[in-house]
């Protein structure tokens, strides 16, 4: 067993593709494949499943690339420490549902430990999305919401990727409005309010049953509907067409404007707001800085804001 072979799974984990994983590595796939069949020989498992689709981790594939990762991160502080070489970058992803101090928290861990050279991923996407790319290990942290209305479905595809949901606070619902939207001067919103206003909700590809919906209330029927893909976007509606959103009330003038305010929703929900790691598999040193960064910014704000 070399280092190489341990980086050949772990890449190919991540790809997902033997092919695109030999692309990534500059090496031929015949020789990707051999490679890790060898090890596979070697160690008496079967780690990856072959398929049309390309790739899978089998259960004991799941637990040597725990390892295997483990051990990289362990070559890579050596080197840090001790090489006169040149440093590799730093690798890190995170997938997100849109919230501002998702991103505030992967600031302050690329700030206090970006390094000179570095390759971090912040992805906002949808709420499937986040179960199979920390399930895929594309990610190794995902942040979402469970509420009384999803959390049956949400748990049980959290269950089925291997997932564990840590919770970080408990929201009550607040309506996203611009500062020159008539609601801005409401002191509390209901739903017969928001009647004749657009709602902005994001997309959620080929996953989009209500259960996976970003936005809570998302099964109320309403007569105007606009749905967008990013967060500059829905922003930009909201001021521009005075429409509005439902999420946790959590807001960031840095990050979101000046424009836009928070106001609360007489409903009888809740979000409850958290994080998913794989179960069972020890985070890497970014994955535990980037959960006390979560936790920091969370414990700064008030969810009511």
């Amino acid at each position: 067993m070399t280092l190489n072979q341990l980086r050949y799974v772990v890449e190919a984990a991540a790809a997902g593709s033997i092919t695109e994983a030999a692309q990534r590595l500059f090496i031929t796939q015949p020789s990707l494949t051999a490679a890790i069949h060898a090890l596979e020989e070697e160690l008496g498992i079967v780690i990856f499943r072959r398929t049309n689709k390309g790739i899978t981790l089998t259960v004991k594939g799941e637990e040597f690339l725990a390892y295997a990762r483990q051990l990289l991160e362990q070559e890579a502080l050596i080197r840090e420490r001790y090489s006169k070489r040149q440093r590799k970058k730093q690798l890190f992803c995170v997938s997100a549902q849109h919230y501002s101090f998702a991103v505030e928290a992967f600031v302050d861990l690329l700030r206090e430990y970006g390094g000179a050279e570095y390759e971090f991923h912040m992805r906002e996407t949808e709420t499937y999305k986040i179960l199979e790319d920390v399930g895929g290990f594309r990610s190794e942290v995902g942040v979402l919401y469970l509420n009384p209305y999803n959390e049956t479905i949400v748990r049980r595809a959290i269950e089925d990727h291997g997932l564990l949901f840590t919770p970080l606070f408990t929201a009550r619902p607040h309506v996203f409005v611009s500062k020159r939207n008539p609601l801005a001067a409401r002191a509390m919103i209901t739903l017969p309010d928001l009647a004749e206003y657009p709602r902005l909700s994001y997309e959620q590809g080929t996953h989009n049953a209500f259960y996976y919906a970003e936005e809570i209330q998302s099964t109320r029927p309403v007569k105007k509907d606009i749905i967008v893909t990013d967060r500059a976007t829905l922003f930009n509606l909201l001021i521009g067409l005075d429409g509005y959103t439902i999420s946790s009330g959590v807001i960031n003038e840095e990050l979101n404007g000046p424009e836009i305010v928070a106001r609360p929703l007489a409903v009888d929900d809740f979000m409850e707001i958290g994080y998913l790691t794989r179960r069972n598999i020890r985070l890497s040193r970014f994955g535990k800085v980037y959960i006390e960064k979560l936790q920091q910014r969370v414990s700064q704000v008030t969810p009511s804001e």
